[in-house]
């Protein structure tokens, strides 16, 4: 059984830091198409970020050059680094692997909040 499990999340100021953690179980994703999404109150689950092998990354115009997605597969664990954060970025995170050719996920986490105060 496939199980996605973040850590990291929590309260931050605004300008300040956090690492997010996804460790996979049950199946390896090495080299496969992982990505990061957020959901904030009242609003649609939006991409972050998404990495492919170790270093084809791509990211939404709102985090690019203040998120960094990353990954250890000797861990099969995916991580994003969120530097000078804004109120804005207030969400749960979910981590997706399972890529599949529609562009699409088979498996989710049950995701971290992130809360930044300004």
């Amino acid at each position: 059984q496939v199980q996605l499990v973040e850590s990291g999340g929590g309260l931050v100021q605004a300008g300040g830091s956090l690492r997010l953690s996804c460790a996979a179980s049950g199946r390896t994703f090495t080299g496969d198409r992982m990505g990061w999404f957020r959901q904030a109150p009242g609003k649609e689950r939006e991409f972050v970020a998404t990495i492919r092998g170790s270093d084809s990354t791509y990211y939404s115009d709102s985090v690019k050059g203040r998120f960094t997605i990353s990954r250890d597969n000797a861990k099969n664990t995916l991580y994003l680094q969120m530097d000078s954060l804004k109120a804005e970025d207030t969400a749960a995170y979910y981590c997706a692997a399972g890529a599949v050719a529609s562009g699409g996920y088979l498996y989710w986490g049950q995701g971290t909040q992130v809360t930044v105060s300004s």
